[in-house]
């Protein structure tokens, strides 16, 4: 048989409960929604950095400043799938962009 539960200590544990959670609640901000264009653009930067890298390190080869063809077509590879993603993120935006402008009001 269970002990007769004593109503004042689960009001007290309740208050608690909801005491500490209002304080975790003003305590803790809430993180900005990220935007779309700040997004875009931080995209944007590492597919050009990606591209950077790999010029570069194409451009220490031809100057014979490093040996390492291996890591260079690995830079190259990547600066292409980067750019490739870019433009089937550009395509994808575009059709949306045409559904929505071709939708009627």
């Amino acid at each position: 048989m269970l002990p007769p539960v004593d109503t004042r200590s689960v009001l007290a544990l309740r208050a608690e409960i909801l005491a500490r959670n209002a304080a975790l609640a003003s305590s803790v901000a809430p993180a900005p929604a990220p935007k779309f264009e700040t997004a875009m653009r931080d995209a944007l930067h590492a597919v050009s950095a990606v591209q950077d890298s790999a010029g570069a390190a194409s451009a220490a080869y031809e100057r014979g400043a490093t040996q390492d063809l291996a890591s260079v077509m690995i830079a190259r590879q990547k600066a292409s799938i980067a750019f490739e993603a870019t433009l089937q993120v550009r395509n994808r935006l575009l059709g949306a962009y045409k559904d929505v402008m071709s939708m009627p009001l």
